[in-house]
């Protein structure tokens, strides 16, 4: 059994992890991709084998970015999903809900999935693109999981599930990196046509029976 002491420990260790993260937050927002190791050590006003401490190494703390912003991200997507609307409504929001994500904050888009070219005072930055599938990968299972739930898909159900999932989250991806690179057209004109795209076999699906609707 965990004693006061051992409790305050862990609480005063986890509120100081979390001001770490917050402070490479404010690097990765200013630097993007090319955010050091250095520069998040100096902006929370420590060294950097304090920093090492407490995440491992510099994957160690990608990952704890990366899964800080996928569940923030998740949760708003999940919102989407499940807002008053009609299933085209909600598909459009739930579109609109990622590109909103990347547009407001492009440096931490790239910095989570595109590899850096170098960090600052000659520090190699973060190795992001081998993180970048796995991301894609949880994005993909959590939509698949929505959609089995919510859809009769008929006897290969789960299958289709899965590909549908990871199929429209590789979609979104690839689109929304175009857009956010070239701005072609507006966010609410990219959004109705990937709806368009993704409308014919979602339209004609039936809701799973007892289950929220799609």
């Amino acid at each position: 059994m965990e004693t006061t002491q051992q409790t305050d420990q862990r609480n005063a260790a986890e509120r100081r992890r979390k001001e770490l993260l917050e402070a490479a937050d404010r690097v990765v927002l200013r630097d993007g991709p090319g955010a050091s190791m250095n520069a998040i050590a100096a902006e929370a006003g420590i060294t950097k084998p304090i920093l090492y401490r407490h995440f491992g190494d510099k994957e160690g703390l990608y990952r704890a970015l990366a899964v800080r912003h996928t569940d923030a991200l998740l949760g708003a997507l999940r919102a989407a999903l499940d807002a008053p609307a009609d299933r085209r409504g909600r598909v459009e929001a739930t579109l609109d809900t990622y590109l909103a994500a990347i547009e407001a904050r492009p440096q931490v888009y790239r910095f989570l999935m595109h590899p850096a070219e170098g960090g600052s005072s000659g520090e190699r930055g973060f190795d992001t693109g081998q993180h970048a599938a796995p991301l894609l990968r949880r994005l993909g299972d959590e939509l698949g999981t929505f959609i089995e739930e919510r859809l009769d898909l008929g006897p290969d159900g789960v299958e289709s599930a899965r590909v549908w999932g990871h199929g429209v989250v590789g979609m979104a991806y690839a689109a929304g990196d175009w857009w956010l690179r070239e701005r072609p057209c507006s966010r609410a004109q990219l959004v109705s046509q990937l709806a368009d795209l993704l409308w014919g076999a979602l339209a004609t699906a039936e809701d799973r029976v007892g289950a929220p609707g799609f």
